[in-house]
């Protein structure tokens, strides 16, 4: 026995051991970049007041094409005509979808691919009776503190503006690309980008048009938000998820609540959002949060080094921690939110039908007939009806783009020379972008803007007191200046 316990002593401490190495042989992975020369802009204060212009015209998109009001739209296109003049004269402007913007930017050498920039130009409602709430009212485009604040200062007028500062900054200089660059700004990506993003990505489908590399929105630098690494990282989404809203119903005869059947339409619904909830889709460490953890995992605490240089052993405690918290659990699996629940109108009244809407969205290999097959058997009832929710189809999720290609390079390079301080990774973005309407016509579709983030500011994207840090903005001017430099092939 005593040898039995030595020899399992022995194995034990190999195996300690063997995970120690695994943990410490592991190298950085950021590029070694000569930093770049500090950006100047030429008139930093105009540069923000811009902005905050743009933050005043509410440009909200609705999921009804008839109630959408297209004035601050045709606002914004007049806005950016006038304060960015070169832009407007030197570059061919196209109206697609009627509120969105396509700009094309001759490149010198027409062999080459061309390469977009994009950003949307509509921003969500401020929920009703939340006004009160703002420091600054939601379409004040305050400039106080340091910041800009208002609806959009996040997602992501600052985007739109610092490419076209950007731009209008070049072409003073005399600067023309290598290859053409292409700038599109839909005007409905918060509702799907139906007729603007999927009509622009329509038109270069159907002209056999390839991207050299597509830039949309969907990462940030994020600051204290990264367990186990203190330095800021930016986040470059490699793939974003999919996008799946189910409406569960039930029917019955109705009538009134002083004579109720053994189960109501609402018990029985509520009793399938029960199950869903208690059966979610499976959780792995693979694809995009794959690559993020073999990123950082250099710049991590030996313990955490140990545990993902490891993760055929570690791999269950790695997905017990992660799925402990909202967004580590997002990472890892296709999540399932009930959002909606109707039943009856009058308290005494039994519901004809019960309706409920569950959110799902899809992990890289996860299909949508994958999870519809999932929830109907998590259901298991066939009283129980279940159908994609109408006037927002469904979307798979993207294919993962590749880190080893020179469009990677560019913009991890890019990265790191104008902020040799952040660390550069790649992940999976959780929401929808427009990026996902091109992801046919590129290898190389990211997506991130240099916007900084820390943990107060989660909740600021579509919440209350939304704002953007004003200098941080001015220097996000110089990452496109920069970016647009460096694509010289």
């Amino acid at each position: 026995m005593r040898r039995l316990l030595r020899l399992a002593g022995l194995g034990l401490a190999l195996l300690l051991a063997a995970l120690l190495v695994r943990g410490l042989a592991l190298s950085s992975r950021q590029l070694a970049v000569e930093p770049a020369p500090r950006f100047v802009h030429p008139d930093p204060d105009g540069a923000i007041r811009r902005l905050a212009e743009a933050v005043r015209l509410p440009s909200v998109s609705t999921i009804d094409p008839a109630a959408l009001d297209p004035e601050p739209f045709r606002a914004l296109h007049r806005h950016l005509a006038e304060r960015f003049p070169l832009l407007h004269a030197r570059l061919r402007r196209e109206t697609v979808g009627e509120l969105s913007l396509l700009y094309t930017w001759e490149g010198r050498d027409p062999s080459l691919p061309p390469a977009l920039l994009m950003g949307h130009l509509d921003v969500v409602p401020v929920l009703p009776g939340t006004e009160a709430q703002w420091t600054h009212p939601p379409f004040s485009g305050a400039i106080d503190g340091g910041f800009v604040w208002g609806r959009g200062t996040i997602d992501v007028k600052p985007k739109v503006y610092g490419i076209a500062e950007a731009v209008e900054l070049l072409l003073a200089r005399g600067f023309q690309p290598a290859r053409t660059i292409h700038l599109a700004f839909g005007h409905d990506e918060e509702v799907g980008g139906p007729r603007g993003a999927a009509e622009i990505a329509r038109r270069f489908r159907e002209a056999g048009t390839r991207f050299a590399w597509v830039l949309d929105e969907g990462g940030v630098i994020a600051v204290g938000l990264t367990p186990g690494v203190a330095a800021p990282v930016a986040f470059v989404s490699i793939a974003e998820k999919g996008y799946l809203s189910l409406e569960l119903s039930v029917e019955q005869a109705g009538g009134h609540s002083s004579m109720p059947p053994p189960k109501t339409a609402v018990g029985l619904l509520a009793r399938a959002v029960d199950r869903l909830e208690g059966r979610p889709l499976p959780a792995a460490v693979r694809g995009p949060t794959r690559a993020f953890l073999d990123t950082l995992a250099p710049e991590m605490p030996l313990p955490s080094r140990v545990a993902i240089a490891n993760l055929w052993l570690t791999e269950p405690l790695v997905v017990r921690l992660f799925t402990g918290t909202p967004r580590g659990n997002a990472q890892l699996r296709t999540t399932t939110a009930a959002t909606m629940f109707e039943g009856s109108t009058k308290d005494n009244v039994l519901p004809i039908r019960a309706r409920a809407v569950v959110n799902f969205r899809l992990q890289p290999g996860d299909s949508v007939e994958d999870v519809i097959a999932h929830v109907r058997a998590a259901v298991d009832d066939e009283r129980v009806q279940v159908r994609p929710l109408p006037g927002f189809p469904p979307s798979e999720a993207s294919p993962v783009s590749r880190t080893d290609t020179p469009a990677w390079q560019l913009l991890a390079r890019t990265i790191r020379a104008v902020y040799p301080e952040v660390l550069v990774s790649p992940q999976l973005a959780l929401g929808a972008t427009d990026a996902r309407h091109f992801a046919d016509l590129s290898d190389s579709v990211y997506r991130f803007g240099p916007t900084w983030l820390g943990p107060d500011d989660l909740t600021r994207a579509h919440g209350t007191n939304e704002r953007t840090d004003a200098a941080r903005y001015v220097e996000s001017v110089g990452f496109y200046v920069r970016l647009l430099e460096a694509d010289a092939p």
